[in-house]
């Protein structure tokens, strides 16, 4: 059967992979952008230097005529995967999915809706925990859920307009990239033990600058379900994470500067977290379970996260920090779409 033809803007999906382990996972993934409301134009499955998962996926998908699968041709990193999809892709917008996440069925038409002002280049969503124990942790406040990549507390609610959008759920138009170049390689997860972020962050200041009067959405109706595997429900991760999110700020704050890289973090440490802590207070008082223990969390995780933002900033005032790279992402049609990968600036 033919799928529907759609009205408004293309829209190519780009799931990053990287490890054979999320196998079902990411079918998961596939499946839920085959099933949309609104199809999709493509589907790219950018394979990041794993020969055996490249290999694997291509035979699975060799008859799927609307997914395509590719290895990362730039450095080991979700940034340059992210970067050889955007490339390679045709649509005009370009979404990301999480490797081990699946999207509810009007994910993408709520994205395409948000791009009918010509102003806005960028169209985020709301990503809900999939909890490998079944249910949230007691301890664990539901401020932090962006330790897990997930939406938290504090966010606005329906659509609204925002600094920066999540980059497991989120669309931008193709012309952002040709205005800014790609995701900086260098800021973001890049194979290394330590779970470092922000380079979404890092793409929508550039963005915001670059275009001023360019609107970013956030809308919480364009829903996926991220799986939080148990190791990421241990304490011990939610203490590393938070602090390589320190690490992360200081790069981003290096390159877009400390103002706009930290201004959305200032209201959510001045508001957010405040009222969090006086909530886990009171459940104290009322005798609830977890209060003493989320509100606890809450102060590590800030104490985690200004550590490292502070060792990340003496780092790169000493010059020890490893340098990134923005990249072009601009489409080589006589190459099929394969991705180019021409640097164009070093940050320093």
């Amino acid at each position: 059967m033919t799928a529907p033809r759609s009205t408004g803007p293309s829209v190519s999906v780009v799931i990053c992979v990287y490890t054979e382990d999320r196998w079902s996972d990411i079918l998961a993934a596939v499946d839920s952008v085959r099933a949309q409301s609104r199809p999709a134009l493509e589907t790219l499955l950018v394979v990041d230097h794993n020969p055996a998962l490249l290999d694997r996926l291509t035979r699975e998908h060799k008859e799927t005529a609307e997914v395509r699968v590719l290895e990362n041709r730039g450095p080991r990193g979700l940034s340059a995967g992210r970067n050889t999809g955007i490339a390679a892709s045709y649509g005009e917008i370009i979404a990301f999915l999480d490797d081990d996440a699946v999207a509810e069925r009007d994910w993408l038409r709520r994205f395409a809706d948000g791009y009918a002002d010509p102003r806005v280049l960028a169209v985020g969503g709301r990503t809900e925990p999939i909890w490998a124990s079944g249910r949230r942790p007691v301890w664990f406040p539901e401020e932090f859920d962006w330790v897990v990549g997930c939406a938290y507390k504090g966010l606005p609610r329906g659509r609204a307009e925002v600094r920066n959008v999540l980059g497991g759920n989120a669309s931008f138009r193709r012309t952002a990239f040709d205005a800014v170049g790609g995701f900086a390689t260098g800021i973001g997860r890049d194979g290394d033990k330590r779970p470092l972020g922000c380079e979404e962050t890092e793409l929508c200041i550039r963005l915001s600058r670059a275009r001023p009067d360019a609107v970013l959405l956030l809308d919480d109706r364009a829903v996926i379900h991220h799986r939080v595997p148990a190791a990421r429900e241990r304490f011990a991760y939610f203490r590393t994470r938070t602090y390589a999110e320190g690490l992360s700020k200081a790069l981003v704050a290096r390159s877009v500067g400390a103002d706009k890289g930290l201004e959305t973090e200032r209201a959510y440490t001045g508001r957010v977290l405040p009222a969090g802590v006086a909530r886990g207070v009171r459940d104290v008082v009322l005798g609830r379970a977890g209060g003493a223990r989320r509100a606890g969390a809450i102060l590590a995780g800030v104490a985690a996260a200004a550590g490292g933002y502070v060792l990340g900033s003496l780092r790169a005032r000493c010059g020890s920090a490893a340098p990134f790279t923005i990249v072009e992402t601009g489409r080589d049609d006589r190459s099929g779409g394969s991705e180019r990968g021409d640097a164009l600036e070093e940050a320093a």
